[in-house]
Parts: C-alpha cells; sequence; structure tokens
C-alpha cells in the first residue's frame, strides 16, 4: 500500500470513530465521562501542533489535526448540555500539563520536550474514563473506541511506512494506541460492531453483537421533554442506574435552586450531586414511582421498587431526598396521585413516607426525622 492509502485509511478510521460516537451521544446510547473529554479537548490542539513541530512534514500530522477538531466538536455537543463546575485536581493537572507545554514551546523554543509533556499527561487524561467504565462498562458501549484503536494501529503503520521511527514520532501514537485499546477491551470486543451506535442490536455483525451487553434504557419524549424507558426488564430490588455527578456544596450553588433550571439532587443536609452528563440526568420524577434512590456504601444508586417492564418509564420521587423546607417545583406527572408540586420530604403524607421508607429509598440523613406513623400513634 502507498503512504496515500494508508494516511486516508487511517483518517478514516479516526474519523469514523468521532462520527460514530458522537451518533450514539446524540442518541444517549454512550454515558461519557465529561472530565476526560475536557481535558482531551483542551489538550488535542496543542498535541497535534507540537507533533508536528516535531515531526514536520510527516502526513500523520494530518490524522491529528483533523481528530484534534473532531474532539473538541464532541466535547462542545457534550457539555453544551450540562452546567459548567470546578474543574478536579486531575482535570487541573492535565490542562496544566498542556499550558505548560505551550509556555515550553513558544517561550523557550523546546518543542520536543513541550510535545513529550503532552504525551505524559494522556494516560493521566484516560483515568476519570476508566474508573467510568469499571463502575459499569455499558456506558462506553460504542463502537469507536475499536475504530480509534484501528485507526492509531493504521497511524503507527504509516509513520512506519514514512520512515518515522523516533520517539518524538512514535510515542503519542504508541500512547493513543495503548489507551483507546484498553477501553475497548474493557467495554468488550464485540463493541466494535458500528450498528450499535444507531441502536441496532443486531446487524451484520451478529455473532460479535451476540456478546455484547445490551442496552438497558432507551430515551424518548413526553409531555415533560425527555424521559427514560427501560429497555429491558428490571427485578424488583435490582439497581438500575449509579447516580455519578459532582458533589458540591451548597453554599457553592451560588443561588436557591429553582427545580427546572437545575439537575441537582440533594445528597446530605448541605451537599448536593450535580449534573453527570449521563441517563441519570434524565430520570423524571413520579408521584408513584417504579424505582427511588437508595445510598449505599459503594454510591447512590436506582433501585426498581417493582418490576420494571421493557417500555416503562424509569420514574423516582424527588421528594425522598429534599431536605430543604423552600424547595418547590410544580408537577404535572399525571400520576392517579400527583401531589401537584414537589416539596420536601417532611411534606410528604405520613403514610406516604412510611411507604417509602419501608423501601428503603429515603436519604439517610431525613430518616431520623421520618418517625413511622405507627410510632407517632403510640
Amino acid at each position: 500500500m502507498t503512504i496515500q492509502a494508508w494516511l486516508i485509511g487511517a483518517m478514516g478510521l479516526s474519523l469514523a470513530g468521532y462520527g460514530t460516537y458522537l451518533v450514539g451521544l446524540r442518541r444517549h446510547l454512550v454515558e461519557p465521562n465529561r472530565a476526560s473529554w475536557l481535558i482531551w479537548a483542551a489538550a488535542a490542539g496543542v498535541e497535534a501542533a507540537t507533533y508536528a513541530a516535531v515531526n514536520p512534514h510527516q502526513p500523520q500530522s494530518w490524522v491529528f489535526a483533523a481528530s484534534a477538531i473532531a474532539c473538541i466538536t464532541v466535547t462542545l455537543s457534550m457539555w453544551r448540555r450540562s452546567r459548567w463546575g470546578a474543574p478536579t485536581p486531575t482535570e487541573s493537572l492535565c490542562m496544566g500539563a498542556a499550558l505548560a507545554a505551550l509556555l515550553l514551546w513558544v517561550a523557550f523554543k523546546e518543542t520536543f520536550w513541550a510535545h513529550m509533556l503532552v504525551v505524559a499527561a494522556v494516560p493521566i487524561s484516560f483515568w476519570p474514563t476508566w474508573q467510568s467504565v469499571m463502575e459499569d462498562r455499558a456506558r462506553e458501549r460504542s463502537p469507536a473506541w475499536g475504530l480509534w484503536t484501528l485507526g492509531d494501529l493504521t497511524t503507527l503503520l504509516l509513520a512506519a511506512r514514512a520512515g518515522d521511527t523516533g520517539i518524538g514520532g512514535l510515542a503519542y501514537i504508541l500512547v493513543e494506541f495503548a489507551c483507546h485499546a484498553s477501553v475497548w477491551f474493557m467495554i468488550g470486543l464485540a463493541t466494535i460492531n458500528p450498528l450499535r451506535s444507531l441502536g441496532l442490536g443486531r446487524g451484520g455483525l451478529v455473532v460479535l453483537d451476540a456478546l455484547s451487553p445490551a442496552n438497558p434504557f432507551a430515551v424518548g419524549e413526553t409531555h415533560l421533554g425527555k424521559a427514560v424507558f427501560a429497555a429491558r426488564p428490571f427485578a424488583e430490588g435490582e439497581r438500575i442506574v449509579r447516580f455519578s455527578g459532582r458533589r458540591i456544596s451548597a453554599a457553592r450553588l451560588g443561588r436557591r435552586l429553582e427545580g427546572t433550571g437545575d439537575r441537582f439532587v440533594q445528597v446530605a443536609p448541605d451537599e448536593y450531586m450535580g449534573p453527570s452528563g449521563r441517563i441519570d440526568d434524565l430520570i423524571n420524577h413520579s408521584c408513584s414511582p417504579n424505582a427511588g434512590l437508595r445510598f449505599e456504601d459503594d454510591g447512590v444508586f436506582l433501585i426498581a421498587i417493582q418490576p420494571i417492564a421493557p417500555g416503562e418509564e424509569i420514574a423516582w420521587d424527588y421528594a425522598t431526598t429534599l431536605a430543604d423546607p423552600d424547595w418547590r417545583l410544580p408537577c404535572d406527572c399525571r400520576s392517579a396521585i400527583c401531589r401537584g408540586t414537589i416539596a420536601a420530604f417532611a411534606t410528604l403524607p405520613a403514610e406516604r413516607q412510611d411507604w417509602y421508607l419501608e423501601r428503603g429509598i429515603v436519604a439517610p440523613y431525613l430518616r431520623p426525622a421520618a418517625v413511622p406513623a405507627r410510632e407517632r400513634a403510640a
């Protein structure tokens, strides 16, 4: 094969990966880790620019330039639906490395070491995604990871054909290949089936697809807007999804919550969980829920409190975590027992409080004040 053919192959696989990931993101078939994507977007341009400076006139530089633009596009699509939060130490470390690389490059003309500094930051940037996938591999089912891995391998062969075999030319490609491949292996090689990004469970790669975990959720529309529906049955007591937004103190919110304007869940007397950018952000309230939040040692989980059939909307009662007496939100869940207003747990009728307490879906900080009705009567 000619160098031009390897270049087209490498660029095609890389861009196909970003394209399928973007489709999955828009269809809510993936639950990406925003921390990693923010870091990748911040560093992608620096990586592409320093690589081109260290390896002038090398064809693979075009692959990295196109990938940087695609990476930023995916990140903007992901973050425009989310509220900004202060960077974590990991995010700050990686973005600081990118800025330091720019300083080395522009101020001190140390192009090689600027490039190697960004290369060293790549595995750190993957850490949030590795953690996310270890918690639930279904969060990253996209075939993009396989396409990116194959694209990196093709880029590596392209560099070899172009005679670029030095550490400055190969280090970045090898690190990217190892990181992409690690995620692909973690979520399962069967996810290479590109039809999965379109939400099709079976297709041209039936054997591979049969080995891949099915998407347990479907995102649809109701009178309230976006909603989450079960795509498979959930048994009573089964974990549905982990809530995993960043925890923020009440004092840092900056203003009183306004219900529809925020996606914050109270998880402690003075602490809230912010939007995660994942499927849990889209799960609606119901005054007659089929699920509820349970606070366990390893996290906060949405639990089925009754059998949930495929096609049934998944919903929980927001009041079961609310302690703020001033928080109010009009309710239009249209259940037979709709209260008309979502408010603090203490505003619920005693019998309803007991019903939630018996099922273990009341936040721990609300339980001491929630005395069962039979004890109050005594």
